[in-house]
């Protein structure tokens, strides 16, 4: 996982631009809602990179590389991180609900989504 710094691209009085991602093809924009203490995830993808955008509440997201140790983050409202193809994930609601916008490049996106989703044989959450 890497953690995305979001800032401001433009802003006068009536309030601010701030472009989450440039230069980049997205495939879909899946929208994601968590109840408290719902996990989701838990598995990978070949091809799939993916930016998560979280719009409220807190998430724990856990990460691993193959060959490297598994990584754990809490996201807060407005962090974007983004996970890469073969990059294990999961995702824990720590918050009485949470709201993520997920951005994604690649065969993971729309009526497609199993074709790139692999289920983790022992979970990260």
């Amino acid at each position: 996982m890497k953690k995305i710094k979001i800032e401001t691209s433009f802003k006068d009085d009536r309030g601010t631009i701030t472009d989450l991602l440039e230069n980049e093809q997205i495939d879909a924009i899946t929208r994601i809602s968590f109840n408290s203490g719902a996990v989701r995830a838990n598995h990978y993808h070949k091809q799939t990179f993916q930016w998560n955008y979280l719009l409220e509440g807190e998430i724990m997201l856990v990460t691993r590389l193959p060959d490297e140790a598994v990584e754990q983050t809490i996201m807060t409202a407005g962090d974007l991180y983004v996970t890469v193809p073969l990059e294990e994930h999961a995702l824990k609601c720590l918050s009485d609900t949470a709201d993520l916008l997920v951005f994604t490049r690649g065969p993971r996106a729309g009526k497609e989504y199993k074709s790139d989703t692999f289920t983790l044989e022992v979970p990260l959450i």
